[in-house]
């Protein structure tokens, strides 16, 4: 029969800053002012350590406490390991301010960032990590487990849906767009007029009442030079399902990578765009570019916030969250 092991109880962080704190001050006594402790409670962890340790670290002469030759050691290996304790506390907490958040391009270029303002007025110390990528790039970090949280305009496609989480955040509306007095809309007959009196007509789109605008058929419209985003973004999903599918014989001249480039190329009259409202707002509204409205046409969308299941979710995580669903 075999004799059973005796189980020693383990050694605690607690036990070895107390034995460091008696070994640097020389007494239990200040080791219990130093550690906010009862003085029983300081002597009662020493003994402790020393019938685990199964050899005596102090040598008791009345009311004093002298080191034994077996302290220095020890106290070499617990500083060590209450440093490692420290830097292992200093990570946890630094890695709790800290967030990984992906973006596609127009939320991270033109949205974001006045959310992120509230996140630091919340939580000055956050450390924000980001990525911005069309849609499907993003998603494809948020499978690999390395994202937080995105926020992507086009409908989500990961390849294990089991384990994405993906919750409608809000709506955007995509619009057509063209220089004013567009080459293009001239060569055709296609003149600037008024949103007033477009909406006379039945095309509202929820854009500003008044804003100048050109209006044009679908046909017409498959006519003329297109620039979109390339395959992959959020902003090409809706083009192909909700525009492109209604003109198989547009003219896209070009798949661009980057909204901004869009949007000078068409200042520049290369062809009409179409991106989302956010990207052009102030081109609108100084009157450099107009809108082009197409009868039959919704490029609505819905936004999307997606995570990934086994993600942890951190304080800082739950309080982004908090902010961009307020906002």
């Amino acid at each position: 029969m075999k004799k059973a092991v005796q189980t020693l109880p383990k050694i605690t962080l607690k036990q070895l800053a107390v034995f460091v704190s008696i070994y640097q001050t020389g007494s239990t006594s200040r080791a219990s002012e130093q550690l906010h402790l009862s003085q029983s409670a300081v002597s009662s962890a020493l003994t402790e350590l020393e019938s685990r340790l199964q050899m005596p670290l102090f040598e008791r002469v009345g009311r004093r406490l002298n080191q034994h030759p077996n302290a220095h050691p020890v106290y070499i290996q617990a500083q060590a390991i209450l440093g490692q304790s420290l830097t292992l506390e200093h990570y946890h907490k630094h890695h709790a301010e800290q967030i990984h958040i992906g973006a596609s391009t127009t939320i991270g270029n033109y949205v974001l960032p006045p959310l992120l303002a509230k996140l630091y007025g919340v939580l000055p110390d956050a450390n924000v990590d980001m990525y911005i990528a069309n849609t499907q790039e993003v998603v494809s970090e948020v499978e690999r487990l390395n994202i937080d949280i995105a926020l992507v305009e086009g409908k989500p496609r990961p390849l294990d849906t089991k384990v994405i989480e993906q919750r409608a955040w809000r709506t955007d509306t995509l619009m057509i767009f063209a220089k004013r007095n567009s080459k293009w809309l001239d060569s055709i007959g296609i003149h600037i007029e008024s949103n007033i009196e477009s909406n006379i007509d039945g095309y509202d789109d929820g854009h500003d009442d008044g804003a100048d605008c050109y209006r044009l058929s679908i046909a017409q419209l498959a006519t003329l030079p297109l620039l979109v985003r390339e395959a992959g973004s959020g902003t090409r999903q809706i083009i192909d399902e909700q525009l492109l599918q209604h003109m198989p014989d547009a003219e896209v001249i070009m798949a661009i990578q980057q909204s901004e480039a869009i949007k000078h190329m068409v200042s520049a009259d290369i062809g009409l765009g179409c991106l989302s409202q956010h990207v052009i707002d102030a081109e609108l509204a100084s009157g450099e570019l107009v809108q082009v409205k197409v009868a039959g046409i919704d490029l609505a969308r819905t936004w999307w916030l997606v995570w990934h299941k086994a993600r942890h979710q951190s304080p800082i995580w739950q309080t982004f969250i908090d902010i961009i669903q307020a906002g």
